[in-house]
C-alpha cells in the first residue's frame, strides 16, 4: 500500500491520504477524516468507489482534502442518508395528482376525521366518485404543486357548464361545489404532508339549491293534507306507509328505509311510539347507526291519524321477526327496500297527484309535516 508521504512509482510522495492498487487493476483511495477515523472513498449514496487510473484516484483525494479544509465534509453514511431524504422530498413534491389522490383515499379509509370518528363507507365512496369522475379526468398526472388558483378556476368553469340533472335551467348544478370541496381536502392534506407550502386560497361557493329558481316560492313545496293523502293512495300498498312516515312523523328517506318492526312500540289504549335508531345507507345498502345528526336518534309519538294504517301495514306487509324491515323490498321480505328502487317509485307516483310542484321531492313531505301538521 502507498501511504501518506510514501514513495510512488513516479518518485513523488502522497502529501495526504493513501492510494492502493487493487487486484482488479483499479485504484482505491483512503483518507483521514476530521472525526479521527480513516475512510475509503465512497459515492454520495454510500457505495464503494474505485478509480480506473491512479491519477483519477489522486484527483479525488485532492478534492476530498479541499472539502475537509472548507469544513464541508460529512460522514459518508450521514451524507447518503441526507441525499436520500432530499431525493424523497423532491420526488414527493413532484408526485402527480392521480397517485396522490389514491394515497389520500387510502388514508381517509383508516384515519378518523376531525371529530375523531371513522368515516362511513358511503362517505368514502362519495369522495372517491368525485376523484374518479371529475378530478382525475381534469388533472391526471399533473404534479400537485402545479395545481394553483388558475388551474382550479379553469376546472370550476368547466364544471359550472354541466347542466343540472334536476333542473336544466338552473344556474347551479349541484356538482361544482362537492367536487371542489374534495379537491381542497386533498390539497390541504398535501400541505400537511409538506408536498406544497399551502393549499391555494380558493373559497368554496355557498351551498345553493339545484331545484328552486327565482320564480318559485317556498310555499310551493309544501303539500296540502289532501295531496299527502293522494300520494299515499298512489304508492303501491306495501310501501305506501313511507308517505305517512315522512309527512306526519317527519322522517327522512333513509330513516324510513332503516326502520324495523322492533322500532314500533305499542302502548295501552292504542297509542304508539316510533324509535328512530338507524338509517339505510344509500351507497352500500346496509344499515347504519350514524344518523344525520346527534339529534337524529329520537323517539316520537305516532299521530292518531296514521296508527290504524301502520298497524295494518305491519300485519300485511312486514315479517314477524323483530328485526324485519318496516319497508321491505317485497311483502314480508327480510331485505329492506333500496333507495334506488324507492326513487323510481316516487318519480312515478308524484306525477299522478294534481297540483304538486314540478320535481316535488320525497324530502318535501318532511317539510310539509313540520310546516302544516299543527294546523289540522
Amino acid at each position: 500500500m502507498e501511504t501518506a508521504r510514501s514513495e510512488t512509482s513516479s518518485g513523488r510522495r502522497e502529501a495526504w491520504g493513501s492510494l492502493r492498487k487493487l487486484p482488479s487493476g483499479r485504484w482505491q483511495a483512503r483518507y483521514p477524516a476530521p472525526d479521527g477515523e480513516t475512510y475509503t472513498a465512497r459515492t454520495e449514496d454510500d457505495k464503494p468507489l474505485t478509480f480506473l487510473t491512479k491519477t483519477d484516484a489522486r484527483t479525488w483525494l485532492a478534492s476530498m482534502h479541499t472539502r475537509i479544509a472548507r469544513h464541508e465534509w460529512e460522514q459518508p453514511a450521514v451524507l447518503a442518508a441526507r441525499r436520500r431524504a432530499e431525493a424523497e422530498v423532491e420526488r414527493a413534491r413532484s408526485i402527480g395528482f392521480t397517485e396522490y389522490a389514491g394515497r389520500w383515499i387510502a388514508h381517509i379509509r383508516v384515519e378518523p376525521n376531525r371529530s375523531g370518528k371513522r368515516r362511513a363507507v358511503g362517505t368514502i365512496r362519495s369522495y372517491k366518485s368525485k376523484v374518479d369522475g371529475y378530478l382525475i379526468p381534469e388533472f391526471g398526472n399533473t404534479p400537485i404543486r402545479q395545481i394553483d388558483k388558475d388551474r382550479i378556476r379553469v376546472m370550476t368553469d368547466r364544471l359550472d357548464r354541466i347542466p343540472s340533472p334536476l333542473n336544466p335551467k338552473s344556474k347551479f348544478n349541484g356538482i361544482t361545489r362537492p367536487v371542489l370541496i374534495v379537491l381542497m381536502m386533498i390539497l390541504r392534506q398535501a400541505a400537511r404532508d409538506g408536498i406544497i407550502a399551502a393549499a391555494p386560497a380558493v373559497s368554496v361557493p355557498k351551498q345553493e339549491t339545484v331545484r328552486r329558481d327565482e320564480d318559485n316560492e317556498d310555499g310551493e313545496y309544501v303539500a296540502t293534507p289532501h295531496q299527502v293523502e293522494a300520494l299515499y293512495e298512489a304508492v303501491p300498498d306495501q310501501w305506501a306507509i313511507m308517505v305517512l312516515l315522512a309527512a306526519w312523523c317527519q322522517l327522512r328517506r333513509a330513516e324510513c328505509l332503516g326502520l324495523q318492526r322492533r322500532d314500533v312500540e305499542w302502548h295501552q289504549y292504542g297509542s304508539a311510539t316510533l324509535h328512530v335508531r338507524r338509517q339505510l345507507n344509500a351507497n352500500t345498502g346496509d344499515y347504519s347507526n350514524d344518523l344525520k345528526s346527534a339529534a337524529g336518534r329520537r323517539s316520537l309519538s305516532i299521530p292518531t291519524l296514521m296508527r290504524g294504517r301502520l298497524e295494518a301495514h305491519l300485519r300485511d306487509n312486514v315479517a314477524p321477526e323483530a328485526k324485519a324491515p318496516l319497508i321491505p323490498a317485497s311483502v314480508r321480505s327480510s331485505v329492506p327496500l333500496s333507495n334506488t328502487r324507492w326513487g323510481f317509485v316516487w318519480a312515478d307516483v308524484r306525477e299522478a297527484v294534481d297540483g304538486l310542484p314540478p320535481r316535488f321531492r320525497f324530502h318535501d313531505l318532511r317539510h310539509t309535516g313540520l310546516t302544516t301538521r299543527w294546523r289540522w
